[in-house]
């Protein structure tokens, strides 16, 4: 007799929106309904409507300890790029491919929209789909030689001064070597995909997510070499807060984790494990954005269109056909 694995599928949710809340409830009646177990957190199960006691066992609620994505081939999260980012915590070191379905406003994490749901469904039924690794940053803080904290990113780190009012002092070194010191509000180190974030709204580059690179941006620099720069995913780039500072500085991970910076402290952010992310759709990059920042392509001729408008051919050929070269 053959016995086939349980299939999992974890499911994370905007729980204080109702349209996220109703369409978790349809994922899970779908899914369940083909033999799927749907796993949840049991404060957001709460929260949607979804009591493990009515459907079990084809319903699981977990504790939120971070052993909640184990054995999940696929976690789905319904909500903006914040819930996937706090998705990305929960499945962090676990490798649970993560599929967003966006109810936020650009959404970029995200992989389908509110009226891709039923199609959602289906192709993670059939497993008709693939995955895209995105680059992660690990961060670490340090007082002196003691670790104070260990945490990772998806989109950025930054380390930021605490109090409006003072410039945070800082000396930022690649590779074990100095680079320049920064009177600054703070600096950013995204990755390509938080290129289109923090970074983006910064005045940093917006980067493919297939570039393997690591980018700093300085906050509001009093420095003439305070211009963005792109390293390479080897790079280790520190930050060190000068001892000297009256203030203090705050270091926030994707906006969600915070760890506060005394003067002296030293930051060090470099490549991380890979986050999967699931995708439904081949649709390049550059369409993402266009799509996305509602970019006008007006006039645009490019080979694509010209054949389109001359029924498949490329121009030359329709040259040769329509007697123009007779």
């Amino acid at each position: 007799m053959t016995v086939t694995a349980t299939r999992r599928v974890l499911l994370v949710a905007h729980t204080g929106r109702e349209e996220a809340r109703e369409i978790a409830r349809s994922f899970a009646k779908s899914l369940t309904a083909h033999g799927i177990v749907v796993r949840l957190i049991a404060s957001e199960a709460a929260e949607i409507g979804l009591d493990a006691a009515l459907f079990d066992p084809a319903i699981e609620t977990v504790a939120d300890d971070g052993a909640a994505a184990v054995d999940c081939e696929v976690a789905v999260v319904i909500g903006g790029d914040g819930t996937i980012l706090r998705a990305a915590e929960i499945t962090h070191g676990s490798g649970t491919p993560l599929l967003g379905v966006n109810l936020g406003h650009l959404g970029f994490l995200a992989e389908a929209d509110p009226d891709d749901v039923e199609a959602t469904i289906e192709a993670i039924i059939a497993r008709d789909y693939t995955t895209e690794e995105r680059l992660t940053v690990d961060v670490t803080v340090y007082r002196g030689t003691e670790l104070v904290a260990r945490t990772f990113a998806l989109n950025e780190a930054s380390v930021e001064k605490a109090a409006r009012e003072r410039m945070l002092e800082m000396v930022v070194e690649i590779d074990g070597r100095p680079l320049s010191r920064w009177g600054a509000d703070g600096v950013v180190c995204a990755t390509p995909t938080g290129s289109t974030a923090y970074n983006f709204s910064a005045g940093g580059p917006i980067v493919w997510p297939v570039v393997e690179a690591l980018l700093i941006v300085p906050l509001s620099a009093h420095a003439l070499f305070g211009r963005p720069m792109v390293v390479a995913p080897s790079s280790v780039i520190a930050i060190e807060v000068m001892a000297t500072n009256e203030g203090a500085g705050v270091l926030w991970c994707d906006g969600r984790r915070t760890v506060d910076l005394p003067p002296g402290a030293r930051i060090e952010v470099r490549r991380g494990a890979p986050v999967p992310l699931v995708r439904l759709h081949d649709s390049p990059f550059t369409d993402r954005l266009v799509a996305k920042f509602d970019l006008s392509v007006e006039g645009w001729r490019g080979a694509g269109e010209r054949r389109l408008r001359n029924g498949g051919k490329t121009p030359d050929s329709a040259a040769d056909t329509d007697g123009s070269d007779a």
